[in-house]
Parts: structure tokens; C-alpha cells; sequence
């Protein structure tokens, strides 16, 4: 009986998509979050009738057919890249991108890694990094003597130094922006990285065209829509149910066929 593989593949779909919405919930409050969706095909069709095939010698041909279809797989998840909305925190080294690009990242092994996360701080010889300490591209170091921070909505980093009146250009930020950013591979700590179906980064400076700008003392915050979450939460709980229910269904029939041949 098919419906049984069926419903499995159907619970299966489902216990997957439930899974994909519960790491959106989960990461409602991580800074540049962006939220998924798991996409589903139908899987393979049989024939019992080809639609188009002959049904006399006369020439009339099958207008429908008759086809049985196998369930349903995922196919991928999809992340969604809409803006978050931008809280501010009055912290000069938090740094939000309003628009397009990523900040890159220098990872020890030495390959470079994009992120929305604007959450930076100064390590101990006075570069900027990320909260686990890897180096923010271009590197951009602050002089010991600082005692204020500006970025600007173009990029650059200025610096009031102790005894100086005017400030000094201490460099310049860079985003990387990408033709297909749903193509990047997550790998956790709110890093991505470089695939072939990403396609090479585009590098510029930010309000350049194509590119977003940098608002200072500010996060972007998650993009996941908890009523929407919700939503689909129930929704996939449901599915699972009435995917369940065939199973049931299904092994009920097959008890009643068998009681027929004892």
C-alpha cells in the first residue's frame, strides 16, 4: 500500500520543517540573524495510465491519465535576506549595515568569512575584531590614545586622539556583497562563507552603489517574525497529524484486507 510510504515521507517533510522553524525562534535575538524556510518537491509519479497515450485504434488518446504520486522531500532551505530593524545601543564600536553587503572576516586558517553581526570590539593591541576575537577586513588598528571613535555612514573610521583637535582617519571599512547571498554556507557563529552558487564577493565601500551604510551605536537585529514563525508552526504540527493519520488509516485498511483472507 503506498499510502504508508506516503505518510512517512509527508511526517518525515514535516519533522524537518519543524525543524528549520524552531532554529528561527531559537535565534530571535541573535544580531544580523536571518531567517529560513524549508522548501519542498513531489517525488517520482507512477503511471497506471499515460496521460497522451492512444485509447483506440481511431486515434483518440488518454486526456487526463492516471498518475500516483510518491510523497514529497525536501529540496533546500531557503534564507530569507530582508533587513532587521536597527536598535540602538549608543556603543561606537556596534555597527550596523543598513542595505546590502556583509562585513568580511579574517578566520585563523586565514580564509575570509561575511557576516551582518556589527557587534565589534578592540582586542589587545587595539584592532578591531569580532566577538571571538578574528580581525575585521580592511584591518584597522585604534592608537592607545583614543578617547573617542567615530564611523561614519561611508565607512570611515576617525579617532579623537588625547591633545589633538582634529580627528584622524584611522581607515576604511569595506562590505562584500554577493549576487546570490542565499548561495552562502552558514558555519554558526553568525559567519558565512564563499560557495560556487554564491558566486565571487563584490567588494566596495559602504553607500557606494549596490551597497548599504554604516550606522554607528546601532545592531541589526534578527529578521524572524514570530507571529509568522507561529503560524507555520502550527501549520507543520497539523501536516505532521494528518500525515500520521494516513499511516493509521492506511494499516487499518490492510488489517481489514487481511481479516477478508483468513
Amino acid at each position: 500500500m503506498r499510502s504508508l510510504s506516503i505518510g512517512a515521507t509527508g511526517m518525515e517533510a514535516q519533522q524537518l520543517n519543524v525543524e528549520v522553524i524552531s532554529n528561527n525562534i531559537a535565534n530571535l535575538s541573535t544580531t544580523g540573524f536571518k531567517s529560513s524556510r524549508a522548501d519542498f518537491q513531489d517525488l517520482l509519479y507512477q503511471d497506471m495510465r499515460r496521460v497522451g497515450s492512444a485509447s483506440s485504434d481511431t486515434g483518440t488518446i488518454v486526456p487526463s491519465g492516471l498518475q500516483v504520486g510518491l510523497g514529497v522531500k525536501p529540496a533546500a532551505t531557503y534564507r530569507i535576506n530582508t533587513q532587521g530593524n536597527l536598535t540602538v545601543t549608543n556603543n561606537p564600536l556596534d555597527l550596523a549595515v543598513n542595505g546590502n553587503g556583509y562585513f568580511q572576516v579574517q578566520l585563523p586558517n586565514g580564509t575570509i568569512a561575511y557576516s551582518r553581526d556589527g557587534s565589534l570590539q578592540l582586542n589587545d593591541t587595539g584592532q578591531i575584531v569580532t566577538a571571538d576575537g578574528f580581525q575585521v577586513i580592511p584591518n584597522i588598528t585604534v592608537p592607545q590614545s583614543t578617547t573617542g571613535i567615530t564611523v561614519n555612514a561611508s565607512g570611515q573610521v576617525l579617532a579623537t586622539i588625547s591633545g589633538q583637535t582634529n580627528q584622524q582617519t584611522l581607515g576604511q571599512l569595506q562590505l562584500a556583497n554577493f549576487i546570490n547571498p542565499t548561495g552562502l554556507e552558514a558555519t554558526g557563529d553568525n559567519l558565512l562563507t564563499e560557495t560556487q552558487a554564491s558566486g565571487a564577493p563584490v567588494v566596495g565601500n559602504p553607500q557606494a552603489v549596490g551597497f548599504g551604510s554604516i550606522v554607528q551605536g546601532s545592531l541589526e537585529t534578527s529578521n524572524v517574525d514570530i507571529v509568522s514563525e507561529i503560524t507555520n508552526l502550527i501549520t507543520a504540527q497539523r501536516a505532521y497529524e494528518m500525515n500520521s493519520r494516513v499511516i493509521k488509516a492506511s494499516d487499518e485498511m490492510l488489517q481489514t484486507a487481511s481479516q477478508l483472507k483468513s
